[in-house]
């Protein structure tokens, strides 16, 4: 059976993936997340920084199915990536409080012997209206961070979401459905 390796560092998608019991090892890409320079559609940024951490990993391990995922955040438009500071994540969650944006997230699977699918899930979320003495207390928690868009719903960040329209997971950092369709197509069996 090949072996199932996880291009990330992030606790999340650890925690996501062993929540449906797979097996894999998990082998940082080292790939910086670069949101770009607003010239590429926000859905082809995140299948393509999915393939670099995916490529990456996989030329350092070939015999293994490499996973790659990255997640933005997007609204008008732009993406918003993690924030450098505390005061960059008040200003995103200040943007972003009392209207709706879209996650979306890129998954990419490198096989041995260079066969590859990259594909993305969108999910739209919408904040509830925030003040600035909430925004800045969450801020001031440290869950956001290290987060695209400065939220994590899985968190304290669910006292900000009041309602979300499609996959919940895509908006935790990996879209559990498709990428239990993907492994099945590349011979790994998750259910």
């Amino acid at each position: 059976m090949t072996r199932l390796v996880l291009a990330s560092a992030s606790p999340r998608r650890v925690s996501l993936l062993e929540q449906v019991g797979l097996s894999f090892e998990v082998v940082p890409s080292g790939v910086p997340e670069d949101p770009g320079d607003g010239t590429r559609e926000p859905a082809d940024l995140a299948r393509a920084l999915a393939l670099r951490k995916a490529e990456a990993v996989a030329a350092r391990e070939p015999d293994a199915l490499v996973l790659g995922a990255d997640t933005i955040v997007v609204l008008d438009g732009a993406v918003l990536g993690k924030p450098r500071d505390e005061a960059e994540a008040v200003r995103m969650l200040e943007r972003l409080q009392g209207r709706s944006h879209v996650v979306i997230t890129g998954v990419a699977l490198v096989a041995p012997g260079g066969r590859k699918r990259v594909e993305h899930e969108e999910t739209t979320v919408w904040m509830r209206p925030l003040t600035r003495a909430q925004v800045e207390w969450y801020v001031r928690s440290g869950e956001p961070l290290d987060k695209a868009g400065a939220y994590a719903v899985q968190g304290l960040g669910a006292l900000l979401v009041e309602r979300i329209f499609g996959c919940y997971y895509n908006v935790v950092g990996l879209p559990l459905g498709r990428v239990a369709r993907l492994l099945e197509e590349f011979g790994l069996t998750v259910l």
